[in-house]
């Protein structure tokens, strides 16, 4: 199968930030062969043509961090901090079972890739007893919608009469959740070029989980050749907590128990001082970078230019959609402009860089930077088409600043490996109102349990 999109401005995001006026890509099967200037030639037969005129066409864009399971749970505690959002929360979250997950995952899912996103890292923490193979659930979810994933195998094993922040109704004990992460890495992770799912292991945050959980996770990550994820630096109230019960800053207590790493990514990282963002950089740490959720939750504005500055890997993320209604990785590349510009000033961040580290950021996030999030032959063929010849857009100076000031544009095609997921603004894998239903009921369902 060869597809040819042309004639629309290309932005490859490759090392030199190549870009292209008018331009073209070809992808063969699920990979891309050529990106250049001008039409595509060779004369060699195409089965499917892409008239990229009043389009920008920019790699697929990735999520490195997301909870898809609150998507069934917008609304809640809208003007709560972190910690009384979560109090308020876990008891619903704590009712939730492979069934509601997979449907919230679906979802959530879908939005994402109507908003332009093509692989998405999901943080999945809560178990309870009998809920099912709630990862299973979210692996078929994303296979239903067309995304790549990276499931993350989540834990929480320090409930609140141990001096943690979720019920004690919450959590697993720490062998449960070693054990449960081994099995989710050994059925869904596939480590081969091109895969669609991969499998992380994932203890929720400081807060939340022992130091043994931490320090054996990640042994236990390391000896199967998985990724680590985690919160970490998010709130003012999580320094203070890890202050005083040890004695360390959030750096500090995860460094310790092996937690940075070139295969560790951390979300939010808003709170890091210079000492912290040397040993990222030192590391290779990787952060996920979270605008609107840390406004919602008025965590604060992370440092990113400085993360940059010093090497740290950067990507973007939604967050939880309890936390980020909106649920669209797409807005986040104009929020990371906005909040990254209020705390360093206006020419500190471009629309280029918001960009970047939505695209090969997040891929080298993931460890797949060899893969995916930029255009150039050899990587995998996740690209998005976005329209930008509509009212919202047309005359507009800047191609990619349609993308990063602007509102988001829709979606002329999403595609995953070269198989189209979004034609003309609608998804072409699922029946969307449909889809809408089960969402809705499982919102209503979920609710009535409490």
């Amino acid at each position: 199968m060869r597809t040819v999109i042309e004639n629309a401005y290309i932005a490859t995001v490759d090392a030199a930030g190549t870009e292209h006026r008018v331009g073209h890509v070809v992808i063969d099967d699920d990979v891309i062969t050529a990106v250049g200037a001008g039409a595509a030639g060779g004369g060699l037969p195409v089965d499917e043509r892409i008239d990229g005129r009043g389009c920008l066409v920019t790699p697929g864009l990735v999520n490195t961090h997301h909870h898809l399971y609150q998507w069934l749970t917008r609304g809640y505690a809208q003007d709560a901090i972190l910690f009384d959002w979560l109090t308020a929360l876990y008891p619903l979250w704590a009712r939730i079972d492979a069934g509601l997950t997979g449907t919230a995952a679906a979802g959530a899912m879908a939005v994402l890739a109507r908003s332009g996103c093509t692989t998405v890292a999901d943080h999945h923490y809560v178990f309870p007893a009998g809920s099912g193979d709630i990862v299973g659930a979210i692996v078929e979810a994303a296979a239903e919608v067309g995304v790549r994933l990276h499931a993350t195998r989540g834990s929480m094993d320090l409930g609140a009469s141990q001096g943690g922040l979720p019920p004690d109704f919450a959590v697993e004990t720490t062998d449960a959740a070693l054990r449960a992460s081994a099995e989710a890495v050994q059925r869904y992770h596939d480590p081969s070029f091109g895969a669609m799912v991969r499998v992380a292991i994932a203890p929720c945050s400081p807060f939340s989980v022992t130091a043994d959980l931490l320090r054996e996770a990640a042994a236990l990550a390391r000896s199967l050749g998985v990724r680590l994820h985690t919160h970490a630096s998010e709130t003012a109230e999580e320094d203070a907590y890890c202050a005083e019960r040890f004695g360390r800053t959030p750096t500090q207590y995860l460094e310790d128990l092996g937690w940075l790493g070139d295969d560790v990514w951390m979300a939010h990282c808003v709170h890091l001082d210079d000492a912290a963002i040397a040993r990222y950089a030192a590391t290779g740490t990787g952060v996920a970078h979270c605008p609107s959720s840390n406004g919602r939750l008025a965590a604060g504005i992370a440092p990113v230019r400085d993360l940059l500055r010093a090497g740290v890997p950067v990507g973007l993320g939604v967050d939880g959609a309890a936390s980020n209604e909106s649920g669209q990785l797409g807005i986040e590349v104009r929020e990371a402009v906005l909040t990254n510009r209020l705390r360093t000033g206006a020419d500190s961040f471009s629309v280029r860089d918001a960009l970047r580290i939505a695209t090969i950021g997040g891929a080298r996030v993931l460890g797949r930077d060899g893969e995916l999030g930029s255009l150039e032959p050899g990587k995998l063929a996740d690209i998005a088409v976005w329209r930008i010849d509509g009212v919202e857009h047309a005359g507009i100076l800047d191609p990619v600043a349609a993308l990063g000031l602007g509102a988001l544009p829709p979606l002329r095609r999403l595609l995953v490996g070269g198989r189209a997921v979004v034609v003309d603004g609608t998804l072409v894998t699922v029946d969307e109102p449909v889809l809408a239903e089960r969402v809705a009921a499982a919102s209503l369902e979920l609710a009535g349990r409490r």
